[in-house]
C-alpha cells in the first residue's frame, strides 16, 4: 500500500507544487495588506495543491511515451507500470474536479475559474499543443505556472489588479531562464524524445542570450511592483540586488558558452543558473511578504 500511494504521489510531481505554493502565500499577504485568515490561506493552498497535482498527472499521462525514452523520466510510475494509464487518467480527473469544486465553495468563483484556466493551459496549451511543436513551448506554456499568483490574489480580493499582473509577469519572464538551463543539461534526452526545447535546436550562446533578455524583463517587472503595490524602499533594494545577482549569473553563463564555442572552456554552468533561479524567486517572494509588515 505504501508503494502504491507513493507511486500516485510521484505522478503529482510534488517538488514542482512546492515551488508554486511558495509564490501563493506572499501574494495573498500583499493583497490583504497583512495576514489573511488562516482558513482562507489553507483553503487556497489545498485547492492549489489539488489543481497542480491534477495538471501534473495529466502531463504524465499524455507524455508517457516520451518519458519512456528519457533517462530523467523513465522511472515515473506510468513508465514502470506501477500505475496504469486508465488509473492515472481517472486520478487526474478526480483531482481536477475536486480542486474546482473546492475553490468555488470554500474560496470564490473567480479563483475557481482561474484554477480551471491554469489546468487547461498546462494540459492542453503546453502538453498537448506546444511542447512537441515549438522551441517556445515553455515560454507560453509557462503561463500556467504564473496562475497561482492570480489565484492567490483573487482568493483575497475577489478580483485582480495591476499589482497582481506585475507578479504574474515576474514569473512569466522568470520561467525561461529557470527551465532552459535544466533543458540544457538534459538536451540529449529531449532530442531523443523529439521535444524541440530551445537548447536542443539552438547553441548555448543563443540560449544564454535569450535568458538574459527574459531576465531583464523579469527584473523590470519586479521593480514595477514597487510603485504599483505601494511597497517600501526595502523591497526595492532587495528586488534590485536579487535581480543584478541573477542577471550576473546569466551573463557568466553566456561568457562560458562563448569560451566553450571557441574551444577555451568546458562546462557552461547551467545547473548553477537553474538553482540560482529558484533562490531568486524564493527570496523575492519572501521580500514581498515581509515588506507588508515593515513599519516604514
Amino acid at each position: 500500500m505504501r508503494e502504491r500511494v507513493g507511486a500516485y504521489v510521484a505522478l503529482t510531481k510534488p517538488r514542482i507544487i512546492e515551488l508554486l505554493l511558495v509564490t501563493t502565500v506572499p501574494t495573498m499577504i500583499l493583497a490583504q495588506g497583512g495576514l489573511p485568515g488562516i482558513g482562507l490561506i489553507l483553503a487556497t493552498l489545498v485547492g492549489g495543491t489539488l489543481a497542480a497535482a491534477s495538471a501534473n498527472v495529466y502531463n504524465c499521462y499524455l507524455d508517457r511515451d516520451i518519458d519512456e525514452v528519457m533517462n530523467r523520466t523513465k522511472r515515473r510510475p506510468l513508465v514502470t507500470g506501477e500505475v496504469t494509464p486508465r488509473a492515472a487518467l481517472v486520478f487526474a480527473t478526480v483531482l481536477g474536479v475536486v480542486s474546482l469544486v473546492w475553490f468555488a465553495l470554500l474560496v470564490n468563483v473567480v479563483s475557481a475559474w482561474l484554477t480551471f484556466a491554469a489546468i487547461a493551459i498546462y494540459v492542453v496549451g503546453y502538453t498537448m499543443i506546444l511542447k512537441r511543436r515549438t522551441p517556445q513551448n515553455i515560454v507560453w506554456g509557462g503561463i500556467a505556472g504564473c496562475m497561482p499568483v492570480l489565484i492567490g490574489w483573487s482568493a483575497v480580493t475577489g478580483s485582480l489588479s495591476w499589482a497582481a499582473l506585475a507578479l504574474f509577469l515576474v514569473i512569466f519572464f522568470w520561467t525561461p531562464p529557470h527551465y532552459w538551463p535544466l533543458s540544457m543539461k538534459f538536451k540529449r534526452d529531449y532530442a531523443n524524445a523529439g521535444v524541440p526545447m530551445l537548447p536542443v535546436v539552438a547553441d548555448d550562446r543563443r540560449v544564454a542570450r535569450e535568458m538574459i533578455v527574459y531576465g531583464v524583463a523579469m527584473v523590470a517587472s519586479s521593480l514595477a511592483l514597487w510603485p504599483l503595490a505601494g511597497m517600501t524602499w526595502v523591497y526595492g533594494v532587495v528586488a534590485t540586488v536579487l535581480g543584478v545577482w541573477f542577471l550576473s549569473s546569466c551573463v557568466t553563463m553566456l561568457r562560458r558558452a562563448r569560451d566553450k564555442a571557441d574551444g577555451k572552456g568546458g562546462k557552461v554552468g547551467e545547473m548553477k543558473v537553474f538553482h540560482a533561479s529558484i533562490t531568486y524567486l524564493t527570496l523575492l517572494f519572501v521580500a514581498v511578504a515581509v515588506d507588508v509588515f515593515l513599519p516604514l
